[in-house]
């Protein structure tokens, strides 16, 4: 087989040698290096030890985290482990430097890993519960099967869907519940595209909508409340939810004016069939255990109950109506709350050493006003987190916003974990993209325009809505 001469093809050879430990042990030691590099020059700058180790494991774990030397994950559990080593033992830091880490092992237990947990169970039922036809039904009663607004409804159906469960959960729901359809208008069809683009692009817009929508809301949440500063499910949709539904508005219009779907007809027969009544109680179940929980979580100021708590409903519920079964919860993504672990202790790591304070101490010195360095913030935010992982980008980011002075350091946090969720460049920029990719049916290129759009209107929007919350309700 030829293969041209290119990166790309000496990568594909190199894998197909099933030598993939090689490729990444050498590129994790090549992290290693480069981060041991990098930190003996900040070393002359002359900070105290704790500091410069923390620096340096914050730049080891941005490179294992661009890099994909070792999964995100583990990345987490990396954190975790050099900070103990570091702040729990003699073997690297001294014994002035020694800390309780316990606040590291927390995280594992904060009230954001069990929020994210309860949305794992809501996602866990929702699948189990065959629930994507009856959206999809749903999205056509409401909306029609006039091709622009279907679009619209099947967009506003799948942002709902992302708002009490993950992203990735509901952009699968979703797609394979317009598969058959798609595959009957064919992959040329620019239907086909806008469906495998929107739908998506929707489930990671609206994740931005409440705080278990996206996990880099729930990072910036356990963020600000380490500061004291407590921000309820309702709080946050004040501002995440107009955020959500205009960028959403704004991607439609963009798809239906560069794709021009007016002329398209649709045959909706062969999705439209007799529903099976074959798992009714489970559906009845989810549907239940759903309303009581998001109830719960938009009533928080008036019972006092905290989120997190509340989250143990669709745990205990789903478990009760045996809908959820010890196999299922195995499968859940538990992946992802190691990485929010690892995460949350390497910011309070930045914080309680003072790097953060120093980072910003440098960034504030410069010549623009303070307002810059929140543009500078949110833009930054959604370039990387097309390239890494929108967990691991606030993850860096966030710890470094709330060392702002004033106002900034509770909006800044805010603006870029919602900028995270406008990544949208490339099939790999969100699992979303990337589970719509994998139809097979849709090309890379399709994602780039809309990409590009959200990467300049994302982290604008982001900004005005924070901002306009901040300013009207006197916070921060």
């Amino acid at each position: 087989m030829a293969y041209n001469d290119s990166r790309r093809a000496s990568v594909r050879i190199f894998k197909k040698l099933k030598y993939g430990w090689i490729w990444a042990s050498s590129t994790f030691v090549g992290n290693f290096v480069l981060a041991f590099f990098i930190s003996s020059f900040f070393n002359q700058l002359g900070y105290t030890e704790d500091v410069n180790y923390v620096f340096f494991l914050s730049i080891l774990a941005v490179g294992l985290w661009v890099t994909e030397a070792i999964p995100p994950f583990a990345v987490g559990i990396f954190i975790i482990a050099g900070l103990l080593l570091g702040f729990g033992t003699d073997f690297v830091l001294g014994e002035e430097h020694k800390t309780p880490v316990e606040m590291y092992l927390g995280t594992w237990t904060s009230n954001v890993i069990w929020l994210l947990l309860g949305g794992f169970f809501l996602a866990e039922g929702m699948s189990i519960a065959n629930l994507d036809r009856a959206l999809f039904k749903f999205t056509i009663d409401k909306f029609g099967a006039e091709p622009n607004r279907l679009l619209l409804g099947l967009m506003i159906t799948t942002a709902i869907g992302s708002m009490v469960m993950s992203n990735t959960a509901t952009t699968a729901m979703m797609i394979s519940s317009i598969l058959p359809l798609a595959r009957s208008m064919g992959k040329g069809s620019a239907y086909t595209k806008a469906l495998l683009v929107g739908i998506p692009a929707a489930a990671t817009l609206g994740g931005m909508g409440t705080i278990i929508g996206s996990t880099p809301n729930a990072i910036a949440v356990g963020a600000l409340q380490e500061k004291g500063i407590n921000i309820t499910f309702v709080e946050w949709m004040i501002f995440g939810l107009p955020t959500a539904l205009i960028g959403i508005y704004i991607f439609w219009r963009f798809l239906i004016k560069k794709l021009d779907l007016s002329n398209i007809e649709l045959d909706l027969s062969q999705i439209l069939g007799k529903a099976s009544n074959q798992k009714r109680f489970e559906k009845n179940a989810v549907l239940f255990t759903l309303t009581i929980t998001v109830s719960m979580w938009l009533t928080e100021p008036l019972h006092g109950i905290p989120i997190a708590a509340t989250s143990a409903i669709p745990i205990v519920l789903l478990t009760l109506f045996q809908v959820i079964k010890a196999e299922d919860v195995r499968k859940l993504p538990w992946d992802t709350l190691m990485l929010v672990a690892g995460g949350l202790a390497l910011g309070i790591a930045m914080v309680d050493v003072g790097l953060t304070d120093i980072i910003m101490e440098k960034v504030s010195a410069l010549p623009i006003p303070l307002i810059g360095v929140a543009v500078v913030f949110a833009i930054i935010a959604v370039l990387i987190s097309n390239i890494m992982s929108n967990t691991a980008a606030s993850s860096i980011l966030v710890p470094l916003g709330l060392s702002l002075p004033g106002m900034w350091a509770f909006a800044v946090p805010l603006v870029v974990a919602l900028s995270c969720s406008c990544a949208l460049l490339l099939p790999v920029s969100t699992p979303s993209n990337a589970i719509a990719f994998s139809t097979g049916m849709v090309e890379q290129k399709s994602f780039r325009p809309g990409g590009v759009l959200m990467i300049f209107v994302g982290p604008v929007l982001a900004f005005i809505m924070v901002m306009v919350y901040v300013l009207i309700f006197g916070v921060g």
